[in-house]
Parts: structure tokens; C-alpha cells; sequence
């Protein structure tokens, strides 16, 4: 039987002024957007990167490359389908995730079960088995005076039993 696998993942980007971001697959309407070459979901770039770390495959810019104008403006949503897929193909399956946002604005606690509720969707789980919760750096740094978001994201893949 296979061991069991974690993986770590991490991602930031900036703010600009906007209509509103997307973290995990939701869309969070604010006065900021998110600088990047596709939606800056940091939820699901950090996610990704987390499962790709416990399948000993790399990270997403090596799957899907800032420099490939496919990848520009791309849903997020598609690089978590694809990533599901490869633990898949590897023989794994989702033990469960625990995800930390962090952003000083704006307010993300309503905006969790949803967020849950579509990472699900897309990793073929339950929602229990994904923890999403939010933090602020008390008005410290960048994310402090609302430059910027990150997230962190912890992964425990187990044998696929199937």
C-alpha cells in the first residue's frame, strides 16, 4: 500500500483597483482585483501547488506556464480540475486540506462555505474534508496596508482504495 503524502503550498499577488476577486472559485465582490496572468485565485494556486508537492510533480507554473497565453485570464477552476486528475492517475485520493487566507481586507468569513462547497465540487469530495479559514496580518506589511492576499495551503493525500 502506498504511504500516505503531504504537500504545502503558497501564493500571493497584488492588488489593484477592481470589482472584485476570486478565492476558490467564488467570486468576492470588493473594490479590489487581483494583478495576475490568469484570475489570481490564491486559494486554488496555493492548492494545487500543495497537491503537486505531495504527488513529487512540481508546481502549477510548470504545468500551466505565466508565459503561455492559454494560461492568460484562465479560470483557476481548470488547473484544480487537472491537478485532481493527475492524483488520480497517480493512485491517490484526497485525506483532507486545510487552507489559510490572508488579507487584511476584504471581510472573507461569509464567503468560506461557498468557497468549500465549489473546491469540493472540483476535487470530487465532501466539503468536510476541506478546512478554509481567514486570518489579517493586524495592518502589518503589504497585506496589512491592503496591497495584497496569500494563502497557504496544507494536503494529505491517501492511497486511492478504488
Amino acid at each position: 500500500m502506498k504511504a500516505p503524502r503531504i504537500g504545502h503550498g503558497f501564493d500571493v499577488h497584488a492588488y489593484t483597483d477592481g470589482d472584485g476577486i476570486v478565492l476558490g472559485g467564488a467570486h468576492i465582490p470588493c473594490d479590489k482585483a487581483i494583478i495576475a496572468h490568469s484570475d489570481g485565485d490564491v486559494v486554488i494556486h496555493a492548492l494545487c501547488d500543495a497537491m503537486l508537492g505531495a504527488l513529487g510533480r512540481g508546481d502549477i507554473g510548470r504545468l500551466f506556464s505565466d508565459q503561455d497565453s492559454l494560461n492568460q485570464d484562465r479560470d483557476s477552476r481548470e488547473f484544480l480540475r487537472a491537478v485532481t486528475a493527475l492524483m488520480h492517475d497517480d493512485g491517490y485520493c484526497l485525506g483532507n486540506i486545510d487552507i489559510t487566507l490572508i488579507a487584511q481586507t476584504p471581510r472573507l468569513a461569509p464567503h468560506v462555505d461557498t468557497m468549500r462547497r465549489l473546491l469540493a465540487e472540483d476535487l470530487q469530495c465532501d466539503s468536510s474534508r476541506i478546512n478554509v479559514k481567514a486570518t489579517t496580518t493586524e495592518r502589518l506589511g503589504f497585506i496589512g496596508r491592503e496591497q495584497g492576499i496569500a494563502a497557504e495551503a496544507v494536503v494529505l493525500l491517501q492511497a486511492d482504495l478504488i
